[in-house]
């Protein structure tokens, strides 16, 4: 299927996920952000929160990437560059593909920043409506539960963005993407 890139980048909170995709973006003439978070937000009531992980989280989780990945297609088909942004581990990705993605143009992106930098990041952060200290311990968690090597062995460009601008995070990725396209 001839379609525009689709971006799926992960990393712990912090590690510049949503920066990191509207910068992308900006390089193409059309471009759709995605954040999983901001589809999650829009349950009025019964919302889980991932501080707590339950089966309700795990849900509204499967469903708000379901959502991304189906809006994704749509607009990588009508020649949108698309980022969709998330907290999200290989085995969920392959899952995505095989039900919804098969034959798009995906570029999967870990960021990873050293632990000590996203919890910076993560305490700096003024674009959240709660105290981002309460994602310190799902920092440190996610950032033991994320290894590189499984990303890295199912095909994902992994970066330590911890001494990269944006930009230069940027034009690492393009990089990357072009390279791939040029295999394919």
């Amino acid at each position: 299927m001839n379609s525009a890139p689709i971006f799926l980048i992960s990393g712990t909170p912090g590690s510049g996920k949503s920066s990191v995709a509207r910068a992308l973006l900006g390089h193409f003439e059309f471009g759709l952000h995605l954040p999983i978070d901001d589809l999650r937000e829009f349950v009025v009531s019964g919302i889980a929160h991932p501080i707590k992980p339950t089966v309700e989280t795990a849900r509204q989780f499967r469903l708000a990437r379901a959502c991304a990945v189906q809006i994704a297609k749509m607009y990588a088909t009508e020649g949108f560059a698309v980022a969709i942004d998330d907290v999200i581990f290989p085995h969920d990705v392959a899952q995505l593909e095989q039900e919804f993605l098969t034959g798009f143009n995906i570029h999967k992106i870990l960021l990873r920043p050293k632990l000590k930098v996203a919890l910076f990041r993560n305490a700096s952060r003024t674009n959240k409506n709660f105290d981002t200290a309460v994602l310190e311990p799902v920092i440190r968690d996610l950032f033991a539960d994320m290894k590189p090597e499984e990303f890295q062995n199912t095909g994902w460009i992994v970066l330590d963005s911890s001494d990269l601008d944006l930009q230069t995070t940027v034009r690492l990725i393009l990089n990357k993407q072009e390279f791939e396209n040029s295999r394919a």
